[in-house]
């Protein structure tokens, strides 16, 4: 819990994370030590895909139902980086999901500037991005985590590369397509488990 204490000093707010994304988009960076320009080109498309989210995602009432009453007390803080694809995809969601409830604190890091929190969570022994690591507010105690992929793209992925060992351009590319049929409600079942 120390180590996330300390992260989370040093976190930011999802505006200013968004802010932070939308100025590497201006200087054609991004964020992490790699400057490349894929990495460039990745946030320049993740700032595209998060301004549509932030707009566009719709929540049901039953979930803004369970939200809006969620009684306890509880801070998301989630390891991320500007380049992610499937971060872009889903942290719209968590902010929008954390927006109905003022007992839900969303906080921002990025991963390669706190590798060592990043690796108390690793997935299947890697460093795979976005985490959403939720702390009870109240016990002061890591009540669960999520990710890197909604439970359904999770799968797909699993599936892909167990057939074929490793993800390729075109997968990825059919990743995006059904991220951007399912418009986030798979993250939303998935995270309204969380509370």
């Amino acid at each position: 819990m120390e180590m996330i204490q300390d992260s989370l000093k040093n976190s930011v707010s999802y505006q200013e994370y968004r802010n932070m994304v939308h100025d590497h988009t201006e200087r054609g960076t991004s964020t992490g030590p790699d400057q490349t320009e894929a990495l460039s080109q990745y946030t320049l498309l993740n700032d595209s895909r998060m301004r549509r989210l932030d707009k566009t995602t719709k929540i049901p009432e039953d979930i803004i139902h369970k939200f809006t009453n969620f009684k306890g007390s509880q801070t998301w803080l989630v390891i991320t980086e500007s380049w992610c694809g499937d971060a872009a995809h889903s942290m719209p969601v968590m902010n929008k999901l954390a927006s109905f409830s003022e007992k839900i604190d969303l906080r921002v890091v990025l991963r390669d500037e706190n590798p060592e929190l990043m690796d108390l969570f690793l997935t299947n022994g890697t460093r795979s991005i976005p985490k959403l690591i939720v702390i009870d507010n109240k016990t002061n105690t890591v009540a669960g985590d999520w990710g890197p992929r909604p439970s359904v793209a999770s799968r797909l992925v699993h599936d892909f590369k167990l057939k074929n060992g490793s993800l390729t351009p075109e997968f990825k590319k059919d990743l995006q397509v059904w991220y951007n049929k399912d418009k986030g409600q798979n993250s939303i079942e998935d995270l309204a488990q969380l509370i």
